[in-house]
C-alpha cells in the first residue's frame, strides 16, 4: 500500500521547520490505485481525489404569526368576545385590567381601550415608570389607588371579564384606538389646569384624551 504524504508550512505561522531542509513541500493528495494479486483475490482499493457532495433537502419555511394573525374580528366587541375570560393574566396585565375596571368599567369598550392605551403608552415613555403596575400606582395619578395599592375587583362580574379582555387587547396591540398615542386623560366634567398645555387627541364618551 502506497501513501504519498508531504508536510509543509508555507504561509503557516507557529509551526517550526527542521533545520537544514529546503523549501517546504505543499501537502497534496495523489490519486492512485493499488491492486493486490498475491494469494486470494483482494478487493481493489481506490483513493479518489475530490469531494463527495450530497444534496440536502430543502427545509420547510416556517412563517411566524404576526401580532394581528389571531384576530379576525369585525368589531372591538367581537374581539372582546373572542378573548378567553378564564385565562390567567400575568401580573402586569392584571394591573392593567384592574385599572380599566376601576377607571372605566362604565364606559363603552372603545373608551375602556383608550384608558388602557394611556397606561401602555406611559410604560413605553421615558417620562413615566416602565411597567404597568408602577404607572398605575405612581403617586397622585389614579384616584382609585389607595396608599399605593390597587384594590381587588369583583371577579365574578361581566365588567371584570370585559376589563381583562380589554387589557389583553391593549397589551398585545390587537385593536386600534382613537387615543393610540395619548398619555393623559380626564373626565369631561372637570377642566384641570394642565389640559391647556396639551394637545387633545380624542373625546370618547365621558373622557378627553391628550398627548
Amino acid at each position: 500500500m502506497l501513501f504519498a504524504h508531504a508536510y509543509g508550512a508555507a504561509g503557516a505561522e507557529g509551526i517550526p521547520q527542521p533545520a537544514g531542509q529546503g523549501e517546504p513541500v505543499r501537502l497534496e493528495v495523489l490519486q492512485t490505485e493499488i491492486e493486490t494479486t498475491s494469494g486470494a483475490e483482494q478487493p481493489e482499493i481506490r483513493f479518489v481525489q475530490g469531494e463527495v457532495v450530497q444534496e440536502v433537502p430543502p427545509q420547510p419555511v416556517v412563517i411566524e404569526p404576526t401580532e394581528h394573525a389571531d384576530t379576525e374580528a369585525a368589531s372591538l366587541r367581537e374581539l372582546v368576545g373572542q378573548m378567553d375570560g378564564s385565562a390567567e393574566l400575568p401580573r402586569e396585565v392584571m394591573c392593567l385590567a384592574q385599572a380599566v375596571y376601576f377607571e372605566a368599567r362604565g364606559e363603552p369598550l372603545d373608551g375602556q381601550l383608550a384608558v388602557a392605551r394611556v397606561i401602555v403608552n406611559r410604560a413605553d415613555s421615558s417620562r413615566f415608570p416602565d411597567d404597568y403596575c408602577s404607572v398605575i400606582t405612581q403617586r397622585a395619578q389614579f384616584s382609585f389607588v389607595r396608599g399605593g395599592h390597587i384594590p381587588a375587583p369583583n371577579r365574578g362580574t361581566a365588567a371584570w371579564r370585559r376589563a381583562k379582555a380589554i387589557a389583553r387587547i391593549a397589551d398585545r396591540d390587537l385593536w386600534d384606538s382613537e387615543a393610540d398615542d395619548a398619555l393623559y386623560f380626564h373626565a369631561t366634567r372637570i377642566r384641570p389646569r394642565w389640559a391647556g398645555r396639551l394637545t387633545a387627541r380624542a373625546t370618547i364618551d365621558s373622557h378627553i384624551f391628550y398627548r
